[in-house]
């Protein structure tokens, strides 16, 4: 069976911009391209389509996954087993977490006090979970494990006090960015780099050293990546777009 570009989208949830991509960089090409220019794909590129969101979702970069598929020697049953593994753990990591979140809801339900460190420890893994439930897959395809795993551990290790100044800069940064979009005024003014600062404290707060080419490269994201947009515009469109010209232009 062959399916068109936006047929294999819907098929796999993979965007039609991202299949483009693929098919730029040579990680999943079409099986032919018609005189018109539309993209279609085979039996075999929806196995390599599998394959590859495989990997991704173990957080393999691209490529990566591109040098393994295209190794002669890649055994796919061998790939599809070590890939079961994989997820196997990373249910014993999720169930833990869903009797973390269980024991919170018990506590509420019967009307018990719960310690502050308690709820603290269960509020944190709900924030981790999370995020890698929204972006775990691209941030891990982007920067790779280690540094997906070492930040999410950085949340875990978080003091209360340093939490609470971690999402007080965070909403602190969202009203400013709505002030300043609202205002009219330009990611290049000092307002625009008081933002910056702020988000730079931000990134760091976990103890993470400050890379001034990594701070403008996850302001990239923030525009190019539709959910982190809709973050920021959820109340004033241009918002995402005022926090990476700012962080562009100061990051240092």
């Amino acid at each position: 069976m062959e399916y068109s570009i936006q047929e294999l989208s819907r098929l796999s949830g993979v965007t039609t911009r991202a299949l483009r991509w693929y098919d730029q960089i040579g990680l999943l090409k079409p099986s032919r391209v018609a005189e018109s220019g539309y993209r279609y794909y085979g039996g075999a590129e929806v196995d390599r389509l599998q394959d590859i969101l495989y990997y991704r979702a173990l957080g393999v970069e691209l490529a990566q996954i591109k040098e393994c598929l295209d190794d002669p020697s890649f055994d796919r049953l061998a790939a599809l087993r070590s890939h079961l593994a994989a997820l196997e753990a990373e249910r014993e990591r999720l169930e833990k977490l869903i009797r973390s979140v269980k024991d919170t809801i018990g506590t509420e339900e019967r009307n018990e006090i719960m310690s502050d460190e308690k709820k603290f420890e269960a509020f944190k893994r709900r924030v981790t979970a999370h995020n890698e439930e929204t972006y775990g897959a691209e941030i891990r395809a982007k920067y790779g494990d280690a540094q997906v795993d070492e930040a999410n551990a950085a949340v875990m290790n978080l003091t209360q006090a340093q939490y609470q100044e971690w999402t007080d800069l965070g909403r602190e940064i969202q009203e400013r960015l709505e002030n300043a979009v609202r205002a009219g005024l330009s990611p290049e003014s000092e307002e625009g780099k008081e933002i910056c600062t702020l988000h730079r404290r931000w990134l760091t707060i976990t103890g993470n050293r400050y890379d001034p080419a990594k701070h403008r490269g996850i302001a990239e994201l923030y525009v190019m990546d539709e959910r982190f947009t809709a973050y920021y515009d959820k109340q004033v469109p241009g918002c995402a777009s005022f926090l990476r010209d700012a962080v562009v232009h100061w990051a240092n």
